[in-house]
């Protein structure tokens, strides 16, 4: 049995092409699809974060929409990009959304990819100390979190309070019990899915890696979640990790389908280079009609390793048509690998 989510990068366009044309649009078909991922039997419903783009941002509004109208389903980030997060402010709206949804939060956070705009995370008041880079930044704002979510009392409490405060030092409210134990890291490199084990997160392997043997991006996965899982072990914690990966995957079951996903465009690995120096490696689409895909999945050797795939999905064609490849995938396609 393998949880199977959906992860929404919420694109927008005024186009007349797109059915989200707006940030209204997206965020409301966001709660409306997780709420028809949930009948469908899904196991999570994810969402990216993005700044300065047509795009999700802020994610913790929606987060709590969807945990307000659901039940079960696990609902959760991929990812946040901790250098643009103050880790108090995030530790109060991740504990009122975790409250909400009655614990069900799954938050994926990480460094960040790359911006829309240069250096943006100085636009929220950010600054990098001493001999520190960006990359240093985000797992220093992630540290803090993670203490933060851990509920111990640090802040000294006023002696003329306006209410009355329980003893000793004070921790930030309101608190969920449990969220830390549900946090992820989304890691491009191997090292930082050791360092995340280490420090106790499940791990996110995204549809990019950095290419760090050359090999195609599911063989690279794979050795990077053997990695995280032997430094789990190493650690000692008591609790069994979760490591996702993400992938686009499209049953061809009619006409539309094959209009929209039937080319050969995506079926191969992309090599690129995130800045002037980061070479990575993309990972390929995959679009068949259900048998063939089955044989070309069992062959991904990350998807095997892993317990939860989150399914990329073109949220900008509308929540019916999502809900169709959903549907088709669970009805279709899992059942032949064994993932239900």
């Amino acid at each position: 049995m393998k949880k199977i989510g959906f992860l929404s990068f919420g694109h927008w366009t005024p186009s007349p092409q797109s059915q989200t044309r707006s940030a209204a649009d997206v965020l409301l078909q966001s709660i409306d699809l997780a709420v028809e991922a949930e009948r469908l039997g899904m196991d999570g419903a994810y969402f990216r974060v993005h700044h300065f783009a047509r795009q999700l941002a802020s994610p913790f509004p929606l987060l709590a929409a969807v945990g307000a109208r659901t039940r079960k389903i696990e609902i959760g980030t991929a990812v946040i990009d901790m250098r643009y997060e103050n880790p108090h402010y995030m530790a109060e709206d991740a504990g009122s959304a975790d409250v909400i949804a009655g614990s069900r939060l799954q938050l994926g956070i990480s460094r960040g990819s790359p911006e829309q705009v240069i250096d943006g995370w100085r636009h929220f008041g950010y600054q990098l100390r001493e001999g520190e880079d960006d990359a240093a930044l985000g797992r220093r704002h992630a540290e803090t979190f993670l203490e933060l979510l851990a509920g111990k009392g640090f802040a000294k409490p006023n002696p003329r309070p306006m209410f009355p405060n329980p003893p000793g030092l004070l921790r930030l409210e309101p608190f969920s019990a449990g969220l830390r134990e549900r946090i992820w890291w989304g890691s491009a490199t191997n090292a930082t899915a050791v360092w995340a084990a280490k420090r106790g997160m499940h791990l996110q392997s995204s549809t990019l890696k950095f290419d760090e043997s050359g090999e195609p991006l599911h063989v690279q996965q794979a050795a990077q979640i053997r990695a995280f899982r032997a430094a789990w072990a190493e650690a000692g914690h008591p609790r069994e990790p979760r490591v996702s990966v993400s992938r686009s995957i499209f049953p061809l079951m009619n006409d539309l389908d094959r209009a929209y996903f039937g080319s050969d465009e995506e079926q191969t690995d992309q090599i690129g280079f995130l800045d002037g120096t980061t070479r990575a490696v993309f990972g390929r689409g995959y679009a068949a009609e259900p048998d063939v895909l089955i044989e070309e999945l069992r062959k991904d050797e990350a998807i095997a390793e892993a317990d939860t795939l989150l399914l990329t999905i073109p949220n900008q064609l509308g929540v019916a048509y999502n809900v169709h490849v959903m549907e088709s995938i669970l009805r279709s396609v899992a059942p032949g690998l064994g993932w239900r």
